[in-house]
């Protein structure tokens, strides 16, 4: 094992952890050490594939491996507690969207994570996407010129009903918390601090108790205007 590689924790074993589990077994500078899931038999499948043990909760994570970074992957709900008391031990954490359910939730983890040495972050990960780092390349060349108009559109049909996504106890709102938490950071990548936001919501297409439609309206401090459906 390579001294550099850093020794990291999948928590959560559902979908968009298969996805980490692919990623992380490709890379060269770093090393699973354990996947844990309070559905033990997601655990123990995930970690399996990975050729690593597996937990029936975080705790058994942190206390049985030597694990410096984790990878959260559980509902949002989860979020605040988990990524305060891994970053209050030093651990780092790459915590998938959204960060909480709600802005107070939020705050605590930044102020937690600000008393400690260990880093916080959110998946971004459309800062990273070859086609966005190229469009974010050729508007700060300005060969476009001045850009004054934004528009980010992230719409599919999506049947929600079953998903988790809509319960608003679990994962915090809809198609605003969710997907809205990349369209404004790609806006963000793209035009800096936004200073002016607006939220509407339009006809609720489906029975759920989250919302399924919106527009946001943002203007950023140098002034461009933007607008994102979802």
């Amino acid at each position: 094992m390579s001294a550099k590689q850093m020794r990291i924790g999948l928590i959560g074993a559902g979908a968009v952890a298969q996805t980490y589990g692919q990623a992380l077994s490709e890379a060269a500078t770093v090393r699973l050490v354990g996947v844990a899931d309070v559905r033990q038999p997601a655990a123990v499948a995930l970690a399996e594939r990975m050729g690593c043990p597996a937990f029936g909760s975080y705790e058994e994570l942190l206390e049985e491996t030597d694990c410096e970074a984790v990878v959260l992957c559980t509902p949002p709900v989860t979020h605040h507690v988990i990524c305060c008391q891994l970053v209050e031990r030093g651990i780092h954490v790459l915590c998938e969207k959204p960060l909480a359910i709600g802005p107070e939730e939020a705050r605590a983890m930044v102020a937690t994570a600000e008393r400690s040495a260990a880093t916080l972050t959110m998946a971004s990960k459309f800062r990273h996407a070859r086609d966005v780092v190229e469009a974010k390349s050729i508007v700060a060349s300005g060969m476009i010129g001045d850009v004054v108009l934004f528009e980010n559109a992230f719409t599919s049909r999506v049947e929600m009903k079953n998903r988790w996504n809509s319960d608003p106890l679990v994962s915090g709102g809809g198609v605003l918390i969710d997907n809205g938490t990349h369209s404004v950071d790609i806006m963000r990548y793209f035009l800096g601090p936004l200073v002016e936001i607006q939220v509407v919501e339009g006809r609720r297409v489906q029975d759920i108790p989250v919302e399924d439609t919106v527009r946001v309206f943002v203007r950023s401090a140098a002034g461009v205007m933007g607008s994102i459906d979802l």
